[in-house]
């Protein structure tokens, strides 16, 4: 898989759910992210394949809620930072991701 598809996909390794509707919440939230473009999967492994390369900050902003609810790896998300979205994503030190995303 070349560098530039792996940037399009974001792998939620054996999420958790409480119940079988907490389930169905999850997959509800995906489909509603209006950058996320497909969902696949592989054995524990599920791959959310982004649209584009740039996402939506309001995407983007849902995905890092989705992560942090259902534990799933945020580190993967410091690459969707830019120079646009830095203001919010990167500087704001004290929000509840930013340790989780930049290991900072």
């Amino acid at each position: 898989m070349n560098s530039n598809k792996q940037k399009n996909i974001l792998i939620c390794k054996a999420v958790k759910f409480y119940c079988r509707k907490d389930e169905d919440a999850f997959f509800e939230w995906i489909k509603k992210i209006d950058g996320i473009d497909k969902i696949s999967g592989v054995g524990r492994e599920l791959y959310l394949h982004i649209a584009a390369d740039d996402i939506h900050d309001n995407d983007l902003d849902d995905i890092i809620g989705l992560f942090y609810r259902y534990k799933i790896d945020m580190q993967q998300l410091s690459r969707f930072l830019t120079d646009e979205n830095k203001h919010w994503f990167y500087d704001n030190k004290k929000a509840f991701w930013h340790k989780k995303v930049f290991k900072k």
